[in-house]
């Protein structure tokens, strides 16, 4: 870079925001501009000023109603060619903007808490994480799926360039890796929340968390580096465009500039918490800090400050009251340090400290190894009597507040964790504390009367009392404005809980003439005829027909022979049965009788090792009205589907697990048994796609099939996120299935799904199911694969 110094600068110092800088990111436009989130509730849009080395104020974007915690741009579209901004806060809502416009275009709902950090990927895709543990795709304005695995706040997200895969970070000190909706991989070695993730490449990316390290991961699991420096939380990580070094800001009043796995420069800011940074194009570091400016710092001397602007923010620093306690510059024994003559020997490292004592008082100074001098950083003064553990920036059940006492009720008994925000009334705070812990209301007052005395003069600095501050820090922030930690309902870990609405696709299937491409009736001779797509969108479900009934009957009254008195059925009930398979394999005017569906019931509820047979006449039987209505009604169907669900045990016997797939797919003939597939699904789909461990192929079809069947009954009705959860499924087995006939389902099950839906189709690019099918376009044998692949691919 032309004009480079020696290290970063001062750029400018840019206020605008009320309070807390919390999220920052490089903007697209205008060009070197960047946008800025802060807990004043605004988000503010910053352009290079072309005439100096400062920014302006584009315009301040208003729409959430309490804090703003994260920000991120979503790519240009041909709908929006100057991209979309989108904002998480407090209330729990993302707001999207536009660049050009104030208000918010749309808002998404959907988390249960503070929303607290954004990514975009391709296509559109945005992903979020929450306070309330769970993180969740997004496409335009609709949530697609959710996230859920983790113990705690999701504090930090990315979206990887490879399509499909996303990493969330964690107060519970894990990261996880996402592959289309599912769990993949889990990351430990934190020892403390973990705040931040950057992307390093398609192999490698960088965290950083609360236990002050920084952490580089092979995405194949490995923690490949440790490095070390900051002396107390880090907020905040950001990667130089096309490297490897990077940024870091944290609690402990730094921003540390990391050069070839080692922290080259250290600039100390005059605010203690510095929440976020980011790097512009240029290679500029723009930081967020907890007193309400934004500095931009750069290398470049053209850019660089001007003296009296560098000496202003020096004076500023040198000024700034460092609470010895905190631990940011180890223990300090004020008898002990040397005076100012210490100051004439140079420093070893850049940002190294030393302390000195000066009539009476103790300074603060850090070594500038670019301009070989020791820069004060504040004057060092006792604190009112708070340690680190009780003054602020700590954890309670994943969350941040100024204080979390530790309450001993009596001397034998437990004792209590007791979190309070210096914005919480100490009565009610009491109040909600015993009624938790069902302890006596009459330690009301002792109780009241400690938070008091523990928490003296400790008021919000310049903000009004309104803004109680849900993120972290000294005076910062009220998790959930409600003392009890908030338990999540359990929800589908594909959609989200309740997202479907039941019996919305219980349209009767239409059925369609024409080839079937299943059996191969003939439909594949000539190769030179132009080819039509005859494969999807599939209109009706795909059953499982071939019977053979005399060796079912025969297999059935053998195992019966071994079966223990209580399951043995008599010559009468083996009638029945024979009577029950020949009514519904014979297209018979007869109707099954209740004696002979009881019979059955009785006849499936046989143990594991002799209950396929009649798992084989289940398979057969469920295609006829009459017993898809008994078994699929209301007044039956959750007995049913949790018994064939038991079967689908990884560990169980294959001939059950293959028969009751395809039994749950013969559901599907009838009304009855839509219905209940439909409301069923994200139980069934998450319990079926555990059988793609095996390597039956028989089970992959019949695995192939129930996502097809599915995929028939969504393109009936709209609603994107059962789509969205058969494409986590299709995107998961093509994987692992290497069986053509289950690939080629799975393919029109795909078609099916996205045809005459852009959102699906953008949504299976984002998850990168046209770089999975790929391969099948050029497969030679069954035509079938090769030419349904590239009908899908001309959608995708």
């Amino acid at each position: 870079m032309a004009g480079e110094g020696s290290g970063y600068r001062l750029r400018c110092s840019l206020v605008g925001h009320g309070q807390d800088v919390r999220g920052l990111t490089r903007g697209l436009f205008p060009p070197g501009g960047f946008v800025s989130v802060s807990r004043d509730r605004t988000a503010r849009l910053w352009a290079p000023d072309g005439l100096n080395r400062g920014f302006t104020e584009m315009h301040c974007m208003s729409g959430h109603s309490n804090f703003v915690s994260c920000v991120c741009i979503i790519p240009p579209s041909d709908l929006y060619p100057r991209g979309l901004i989108a904002t998480g806060g407090n209330d729990h809502n993302i707001c999207i903007f536009t660049v050009d416009n104030p208000a918010p275009l749309y808002t998404l709902k959907g988390h249960k808490n503070t929303v607290c950090s954004l990514s975009s990927g391709k296509f559109g895709t945005l992903l979020s994480g929450s306070w309330d543990t769970t993180a969740k795709v997004w496409l335009n304005d609709r949530c697609m799926m959710t996230l859920q695995g983790h113990t705690a706040a999701i504090w930090a997200v990315k979206i990887l360039p490879e399509q499909g895969l996303m990493l969330t970070g964690s107060a519970d000190k894990t990261i996880k890796l996402w592959k289309a909706g599912r769990c993949e991989r889990t990351f430990t070695g934190h020892e403390d929340c973990v705040r931040g993730l950057a992307i390093l490449s398609e192999m490698e990316f960088l965290s950083c968390a609360n236990d002050a390290t920084v952490r580089r991961w092979q995405i194949s699991g490995e923690c490949l580096q440790v490095y070390y420096g900051h002396t107390n939380y880090i907020y905040s990580i950001s990667v130089f465009p096309q490297c490897k070094d990077f940024v870091t800001t944290g609690e402990d009043r730094s921003l540390r500039i990391w050069k070839r796995g080692e922290c080259a420069q250290t600039i100390r800011l005059p605010a203690q918490s510095v929440w976020c940074c980011c790097v512009l194009d240029n290679g500029d570091i723009v930081v967020g800090a907890s007193d309400g400016i934004i500095r931009v710092f750069t290398e470049s001397l053209e850019r660089t400050a001007s003296a009296e602007e560098i000496q202003a923010f020096e004076n500023e620093l040198s000024q700034a009251s460092i609470d010895p306690k905190t631990g940011d510059l180890g223990d300090i024994n004020a008898d002990d340090l040397p005076g100012r003559e210490h100051l004439k020997d140079p420093g070893t490292r850049d940002g190294q400290t030393r302390l000195i004592k000066d009539n009476g008082k103790v300074e603060a100074y850090q070594w500038s190894v670019s301009e070989g001098r020791w820069i004060k950083i504040g004057d060092v003064v006792g604190s009112s009597g708070a340690t680190q553990q009780t003054s602020g920036k700590v954890l309670f059940e994943g969350k941040e507040y100024d204080y979390v006492f530790t309450i001993d009720v009596n001397e034998s008994g437990p004792s209590y964790k007791l979190p309070y925000n210096i914005t919480d009334d100490p009565w009610l705070t009491a109040y909600n504390f015993l009624q938790k812990n069902d302890l006596n209301p009459m330690f009301l007052d002792q109780v009241a009367k400690f938070i008091m005395d523990n928490t003296k003069g400790q008021t919000l600095l310049s903000t009004s009392a309104q803004y109680s501050d849900p993120f972290t820090g000294a005076g910062r922030y009220v998790p959930g404005s409600s003392s009890g930690s908030s338990t999540i309902p359990a929800a589908d870990p594909f959609t989200g809980a309740g997202r479907y609405v039941p019996g919305s696709a219980s349209n009767a299937v239409a059925s369609v003439g024409g080839v079937d491409p299943y059996t191969g009736m003939g439909a594949y001779q000539s190769a030179a005829a132009k080819v039509e797509n005859i494969y999807f969108p599939k209109m009706d479900a795909v059953t499982f027909d071939q019977a053979n009934p005399t060796q079912i009957l025969g297999k059935l009254k053998e195992l019966n022979g071994s079966a223990t008195e209580e399951h043995k059925l008599t010559e009468d009930d083996l009638i029945i049965l024979e009577k029950l398979l020949s009514t519904t394999c014979n297209n018979s005017t007869e109707t099954p009788t209740a004696q002979q569906l009881q019979t059955l019931w009785r006849a499936i509820n046989w143990p594991e090792d002799i209950v396929f047979p009649a798992l084989d006449i289940l398979r057969l039987s469920v295609r006829h009205p009459t017993v898809n209505e008994n078994f699929c009604s209301e007044k039956d169907h959750v007995q049913f589907i949790v018994l064939l669900l038991k079967f689908l045990n990884p560990k169980g016997k294959q001939a059950n697990q293959l028969l009751a797939l395809r039994a749950l797919c013969n559901c599907f003939v009838s009304q009855a048994g839509q219905k209940l597939m439909m409301e069923q699904r994200g139980e069934i789909m998450t319990q079926a796609i555990e059988m793609k461990s095996g390597t039956n192929k028989n089970i992959h079809i019949a695995l192939a099939t129930l996502t097809l069947n599915y995929a028939v009954c969504l393109h009936k009705v709209n609603n994107i996120e059962g789509k969205a959860q058969c494409l986590s499924v299709i995107s998961t087995v093509m994987e692992v299935v290497q069986d053509l006939e289950a690939v080629f389902r799975l393919l029109v099950a795909l078609g099916t799904l996205i045809s005459d839906d852009t959102s699906a189709v953008q949504l299976a690019k984002s998850l990168g199911v046209d770089s999975q099918i790929k391969k099948y376009a050029s497969v030679s044998e069954p035509a079938k694969v090769k030419e349904c692949c590239r009908f899908v691919l001309n959608l995708l």
